[in-house]
């Protein structure tokens, strides 16, 4: 299916499930468009790949002193980065992600950049996870909040047993980015399973940039329009995706972003 009709496809879907759509935008026309992007209402950002050299985010210390300079600049005083658990690219453990997580902190002590680092994990649902959720204490994002991810493209097997045992052992699922599963866009009820089941929901700021395509990005905006995400991050894992964040100060973007009830100050220490 092309495009083009798999935009229309998802129109449809969306009209039969939500209802006919507001004239788009129009609750931002009159707003001032800032130069560039002040993200300081979210306070914090709780999805990031800013620990050098584990995962496919920053390479280096130098590159994530600049990425977190950057976010300070644009009003972040709180970061919570998850470098990926995934068994078979990334094979963090607490002890990788913790000790990556001391020497960055230590640096941007140094460096006296104005901005809290913590560490938790992206955790990739698949055997593996199932046997780290079997064996050992799970790092969270808030609480017992545990972001986890799976396969865009298909929707694995085990993926509601998974949720219901990681909310058996105490805790309870942020599901990343649920609009990039191209999966869930041919049964949209898919998502209001997710939140029945007890998940949060966290939006990709970029998916709403447009980053990943129109038909993500229509997904991401329906689910804002009807409040279903609980949390927004950046998803970050290098200085083009900032450059992204901070040109969204230019777009009515900025305003859907900054006018919704996120939980992410919460996490602002």
């Amino acid at each position: 299916m092309g495009s083009g009709h798999n935009f229309s496809y998802l129109a449809t879907m969306f009209s039969r499930l939500f209802g006919r759509r507001k004239k788009e935008d129009s609750q931002y026309d009159n707003l001032p468009v800032p130069e560039t992007a002040n993200w300081g209402v979210l306070g914090a950002d709780m999805h990031s790949h800013f620990l050098p050299g584990i995962d496919d985010g920053s390479k280096s210390l130098e590159e994530s002193i600049v990425l977190l300079r950057t976010m300070a600049d644009m009003g972040y005083s709180t970061i919570i980065t998850t470098p990926h658990v995934m068994i078979d690219y990334y094979p963090n453990t607490t002890k990788t992600i913790t000790d990556a997580l001391h020497t960055v902190q230590a640096a941007i002590k140094e460096q006296n950049i104005n901005i809290q680092l913590r560490a938790a994990a992206e955790y990739y649902i698949d055997d593996y996870f199932t046997q780290l959720l079997e064996n050992e204490p799970l790092l969270t994002i808030h609480k017992n909040e545990v972001l986890v991810e799976f396969s865009m493209m298909f929707e694995p097997p085990m993926l509601a047993t998974t949720l219901f045992n990681m909310q058996t052992a105490g805790y309870k699922p942020i599901i990343a980015h649920p609009e990039r599963y191209v999966f869930f866009h041919r049964d949209l009820s898919k998502y209001q399973e997710l939140k029945d089941r007890g998940c949060l929901l966290q939006m990709n700021m970029l998916s709403i940039a447009g980053y990943y395509g129109q038909n993500i990005k229509m997904v991401a905006e329906q689910l804002l329009s009807k409040g279903m995400y609980d949390y927004c991050g950046s998803d970050a894992h290098h200085e083009k995706h900032l450059a992204v964040l901070n040109a969204m100060g230019r777009s009515r973007d900025y305003h859907k972003i900054t006018g919704y009830p996120f939980l992410n100050s919460r996490l602002s220490v």
